[in-house]
């Protein structure tokens, strides 16, 4: 079927919650895609952040191909070599104690929650104005986008606070001796690629560990090296009691995960939370082999490198419409003056995928193997359509 015809399928019997972009991509090479119809995309998009390998990377079809040949699906009621061996090496690369799987950032975020307030017999939860945790019920509370609550306030849990992002005091004057939790994006992603100033998390730490709250970081699309650090929290030396994370970690398979220390961890006995298809052995293949290519491919050298040089390139672009520049690692935004949807679209005629979040701001979140050269390329049209 060609394009046309492929896009009038969803026209008739999707139902309609997105608006996407009128080409239908059919394979990627690395850091490229092409669509049905031949033309070449550099994508700066990594489907949303998840693509940290690119597309077709050996070691990633290699793992996912091998595993599918073995078993796909068990449930979690028996053991699976995969998941076992990728819980051992993450909990040792990390400073956590325990995992749970799940298959998305939302699934996370609920568990987490579900796990603070166990933990904790306390109910309400802090998050912050612009985050974006997820779309379940539960996690939309969370978000602090007040236009997605709407449709659905009648039956929105109660006890979600929003205060705004960046702002430790706004934090103290909402706790309570009914907080549980506060549920933060060591940067925020949906929100606009904003970076909170350096001491932020750390105050928030020190605020939990004083009153005994949950401290959550929602790494889901700020983790695995997409920020310049394993997981972004790293880079503001904190330590949480419990990560969120999906996205990246699988590399294009639909995966998620919760981290937490053994104290907190604790709550959860069985019967208290699960899931169906979390951690089963293809999607931990997958993540296994994630790993392994960022520690025998030096990714995160990469990610710093190539990260610093694209920041760099973009504060040199000299035009009125740009308001600023700003992000870590690969995890780059650049805020203009006006709505940036029209430039989405001219970049993608250009042959460069890219999105607009927050209204205004251009958000790149590339493969984390991309390169300086394939950088100059989409800074040198940047310019041209700016």
């Amino acid at each position: 079927m060609n394009t046309k015809e492929l896009i009038e399928i969803e026209d008739n019997y999707f139902i309609n919650t997105f608006t996407r972009q009128p080409i239908v991509l059919d394979h990627g090479e690395g850091v490229k895609v092409w669509d049905k119809d031949g033309n070449e995309y550099l994508d700066m998009f990594a489907g949303i952040a998840v693509n940290a390998l690119g597309h077709n990377h050996p070691k990633l079809v290699k793992a996912i191909q091998e595993q599918a040949e073995k078993l796909i699906h068990i449930s979690s009621i028996y053991y699976n070599e995969p998941a076992l061996v990728y819980a051992k090496k993450l909990i040792e690369l990390t400073n956590f104690d325990r995992i749970f799987y799940a298959n998305s950032g939302a699934e996370a975020n609920e568990g987490a929650i579900k796990l603070a307030v166990k933990y904790t017999g306390k109910s309400e939860v802090i998050s912050t104005n612009d985050s974006f945790h997820g779309r379940t019920i539960m996690t939309l509370a969370a978000t602090g986008h007040p236009e997605y609550h709407e449709p659905y306030e009648s039956i929105l849990p109660k006890g979600f606070i929003q205060v705004p992002y960046n702002d430790i005091e706004a934090i103290k004057g909402a706790i309570n001796e009914n907080t549980a939790a506060i549920i933060v994006e060591p940067i925020q992603g949906e929100g606009g690629v904003n970076v909170p100033d350096i001491d932020y998390l750390k105050e928030i730490e020190k605020i939990c560990h004083e009153k005994d709250i949950v401290f959550i970081v929602d790494e889901v699309q700020t983790g695995f090296g997409r920020c310049g650090a394993l997981f972004a929290h790293e880079l503001f030396d904190v330590k949480p009691d419990i990560m969120t994370m999906a996205k990246g970690i699988g590399g294009g398979v639909p995966m998620g995960g919760i981290l937490a220390t053994e104290k907190v961890a604790s709550a959860f006995v069985p019967g208290d939370h699960g899931t169906t298809f979390g951690g089963g052995p293809l999607v931990c293949a997958a993540a296994n082999a994630i790993l392994d290519a960022f520690d025998e491919e030096d990714i995160l050298a990469n990610v710093n490198e190539v990260g610093e040089y694209f920041l760099s390139e973009l504060k040199k672009l000299d035009k009125e419409i740009i308001a600023d520049v700003r992000g870590k690692g690969l995890m780059v935004g650049l805020e203009l003056t006006k709505p940036g949807a029209e430039y989405v679209d001219e970049l993608r005629e250009k042959g460069f995928l890219i999105n607009c979040t927050a209204d205004k701001v251009l958000r790149f979140v590339p493969p984390l193997i991309i390169t300086k050269e394939d950088i100059d390329k989409f800074v040198k049209a940047l310019d041209e359509t700016l």
